[in-house]
């Protein structure tokens, strides 16, 4: 991040704890080439591995078992001008185990469309970043308007 820009760089455990507030986040990943993003809820994992559950033959297993992806989450209060954004970096893959897929039914995310076959996702948090806006308007005097 850049020196009084008004933001604040957050560092990993920062953003997990963040993240575990949040139902909703945004997978990122290429689509024909050009990105694509799909918002979905999720879980995570102590580890800070994400967890998705969809349809097993649903179009975003196809794009992103094996490939790396970026998933976002943000949580953003446009009334006070605040907010933060985390942005995690990793390989996503299809859970094959039956064991951890068992354990996943009990404890992973629940669907918010439910097929009749579910499979879960990992995505892998290679890389953790995030940062929070702690100047506002008020920062430069802009809130003087």
């Amino acid at each position: 991040m850049y020196r009084n820009d008004g933001f604040r760089e957050l560092d990993r455990q920062e953003c997990l704890r963040l993240m575990a507030e949040v139902p909703v986040g945004r997978i990122v990943h290429t689509r024909g080439a050009l990105p694509a993003v799909l918002p979905v809820n999720f879980c995570l994992e102590p580890d800070g591995t994400v967890v998705l559950r969809t349809a097993a033959g649903s179009e975003l297993v196809r794009a992103v078992d094996g490939t790396v992806v970026a998933f976002e989450v943000d949580d953003i209060d446009a009334v006070r001008q605040s907010g933060w954004s985390v942005v995690v970096t990793g390989t996503a893959s299809v859970v094959t185990d039956p064991e951890e897929h068992e354990r996943l039914v009990r404890t992973g995310p629940r669907s918010w469309a439910p097929s009749p076959r579910e499979v879960f996702l990992h995505v892998s948090s290679d890389l953790v970043t995030g940062r929070e806006l702690v100047g506002g308007r008020s920062l430069y005097g802009l809130d003087r308007q």
